[in-house]
This record gives C-alpha cells, structure tokens and sequence, in this order.
C-alpha cells in the first residue's frame, strides 16, 4: 500500500475511534480494570495474560490502548512499565483523566509508527482487538524495528463478523460497523484476514508465528470469531566488529561533564537553591554507574528532589561546551516529560527548597550559569544573561513538550 493510502487509512480509523471515544465520553461510560485479560469479546474463552509470556519490570507496548484499562491490568496485575500508545484523543483523554496517575503507565496520543521512530525498542508488545483497525503494511515494519530481538507479539483481530462473513485473503480493509446502543453504527475500516495470510505478513516482516487460533462466540447462534497470535521478533544476526583501547591507560581527565533536567508543569519551571546561593534545575555530574545521559538525568532528579522518572521520560537537547579556569565543561541540556512524585527537599543534598517559578517570572539574579544556558538553549526567547557556550542540539528545532506528571 501507498504512503498516501496508508495514511488515508490511519485518518479513517483516527475518525472512527474519535467518533467512539466522544460518545462514551457524553456516557460517562468507563469500562472496569479487569481482573483477567480477554483477547476477544468473551469472558472465559481463551488464554489470559500468560500468552504474552513474563513482562514484570519489562517495557511493554499496548497498541490501541483505547480507555486503558487493558494497561493498567498489566502494571498492577504483572508489574509490566507500559507504555499506553492511542491514535484517538477522545479515547486517549478517557485513559488520562481516569489513570493518569496510575503507576507503571504511561498514556501516549500517538500514531504507534510514528511514536516506534522516537522510543527504545520495547520488549514486548500487544494489541486486544484493535489489530483488525491497523493497516498490516504500516504497523508491522514499525513493531519489527521497535521491538528487541526475540521480543513477543501478541495481537488479536477481527475474524467472522456477525454476518457470518469470513475473513479475506487480500490485504485490504472491509467497512465494519461498531454498534452502540441508542446510536448510529460507527463505520470502521477493518482488516479482517485469513490465519495464513496473517503468518505470511507476519513472516515477511520480520516475525515468527508461535501460535494462532480462533477464539469463538460462546453462543451456538452468534457468528462472530476473533484470531489470536502470538509471534517473535526474529533475532538478526550480524557479523560483529571488535574494539579495543589504544592503551592499558585511563584517559588524562580534563574535562568536566554534567545533565541539567528541566521540569516543567502547569505551575511553571522546577527551581532549587543551591547551599552557595545560586538557583539551579535539578541536574549533576555523570557518574560510573550511570548508563546514559538519561539515567543521570533521572537519578539526580530523584536524588535532589525525590521526583521519580523514568530514562524514556527524558528527551536529551544537546550539548553546551564553554570553559572554565582551563578545564572543559561540557553540559547536556534535558527535558523531562512525564514524572511521579511531588519535589522537596532531599537529606544530604546541595539543593532544596524547591519551587514552580513561571516562565515570564523566573528569578532576577542567582540564577546557575550552567542552568542558564540550558533554559536559553531550550527556549531562546527567554531574557536570561550569561557567559556564552556553544550549543550542539541533538535534534533540530527542540521545543518544550507538554508536562505530563
């Protein structure tokens, strides 16, 4: 399928589930976390959670995640970090306002492809009916890149509709209705497919069919079927090229390297002050036993202000070099964009006292110098003096995101 009529398709089923999302909206209509998962319309019929395999303490996909209820069992219930992925903003902002605070959660208003472009690769994913909602040709070579070698995927899809009309063995939507009482049917563009030709899009993107099955109405005079699959992302292999230092020596260090975190929030930009006087983000030095610039980010912002992140919350702006008394000072400017927690003062820490300071009545003085050519990097317009650094920006044309707390 075309770019063109891939996203054709994507705004159809955008409209549809906006349409849907409204209307149990004005219900007030929420549906229960439930306390066993069902891949199809049924309670009791098929497999539960168990056939996505072991996801405690893993990174987790929820592929239209609709009110999110289906994510929430999973943190609790699993102990899996979820990342709740929603193409529609009426469905997503039912799943935020009711869950937004839940932990393990994390709601994203997104197109999955484009959100698998900018995140980890997750190690698991899956998708409760809402497979049959997605064009095959635009989410597999997305979940093929965005999921780790060996990763499980599992999704179920429309199979027999309640016509009794069976699945197609061409890659193309059918128009379905979603039924709702006391309303009018809500077209849905539907991929409903045969098992076979599932395993061979599955195949041939990348993935190995472990398991597939009907699971069927338990009423004898109810026509309608949903297909389960459980597949794998198939390792790739490549020939490895090896390093090695260029001595038995540690580099001579002459160069000081740190992450300065801004948080913002709907009661504006996250300040402390520093035992030395000065106004600081929360921020440090990396240390040994930090991973990345994320991780250093997230653990200083925990240790400073008992804010609690995770290292895929953070978006890295770029790096600020200056010098200062002979020694390079590199600084890494970091955006963090979802978080848990309430800031305060931390036992043993250099900076306390932390405070929401507005973005047009930031402090007049005191301000950290390295504090301040984060914020102006970050927000040019901003009327912050200070000594000048060269920016390097990991992306082009970096803007402040939404606070998400």
């Amino acid at each position: 399928m075309t770019d063109i009529a891939s996203a054709s398709s994507t705004s159809a089923v955008r409209e549809t589930w906006t349409r849907y999302g409204r209307v149990q909206m004005e219900r007030g209509y929420m549906p229960a976390v439930p306390e066993r998962v069902r891949w199809g319309f049924w309670d009791g019929v098929g497999p539960g959670a168990e056939v996505l395999g072991p996801i405690r303490g893993r990174r987790v996909l929820d592929i239209g995640s609709g009110p999110g209820h289906h994510a929430v069992h999973f943190a609790r219930e699993h102990g899996a970090l979820v990342d709740a992925v929603e193409l529609s903003g009426t469905q997503h902002q039912r799943a935020a306002s009711h869950f937004g605070d839940e932990p393990g959660v994390r709601f994203v208003h997104a197109d999955v492809v484009d959100h698998l472009r900018t995140t980890e690769p997750y190690d698991a994913a899956y998708g409760i009916c809402t497979f049959g909602c997605l064009d095959p040709h635009h989410v597999l070579p997305a979940l093929r890149d965005g999921l780790r070698n060996d990763a499980p995927l599992v999704f179920s899809a429309l199979h027999t509709n309640m016509h009794g009309h069976g699945p197609s063995t061409t890659v193309a939507p059918r128009q379905e209705v979603i039924l709702l009482k006391d309303q009018e049917p809500i077209p849905s563009p539907t991929w409903a497919l045969t098992p076979q030709l599932w395993e061979d899009l599955l195949t041939g993107y990348g993935f190995h069919v472990e398991h597939s099955e009907v699971l069927r109405a338990p009423e004898a005079d109810n026509p309608v079927a949903v297909h389960l699959v459980r597949a794998r992302r198939r390792p790739v292999h490549r020939p490895r090229t090896t390093s090695r230092p260029r001595t038995a020596q540690p580099p001579r260090p002459h160069a000081a390297i740190g992450v300065g975190a801004i948080v913002l929030s709907e009661q504006g930009l996250l300040l402390g002050r520093h035992r030395r006087g000065t106004v600081e983000l929360p921020g440090g030095t990396v240390e040994t036993s930090d991973r990345s610039l994320e991780e250093t980010a997230v653990r200083e912002l925990r240790e400073e202000t008992g804010l609690v992140a995770r290292p895929e919350d953070v978006r890295l702006l770029g790096t600020l070099l200056d010098h200062v008394g002979g020694v390079v000072r590199v600084t890494v400017g970091a955006v963090v964009t979802a978080w848990q927690g309430w800031p305060a003062t931390q036992p043993n820490e250099s900076v306390g006292d932390w405070q929401w300071w507005p973005l047009d009545r930031l402090p007049r003085q005191d301000l950290f110098e390295c504090s301040a050519q984060i914020l102006t990097a970050w927000r040019p317009d901003l009327p912050i003096d200070h000594a000048p650094a060269h920016f390097t920006p990991f992306a082009p044309n970096a803007t402040a995101e939404e606070p998400r707390t």
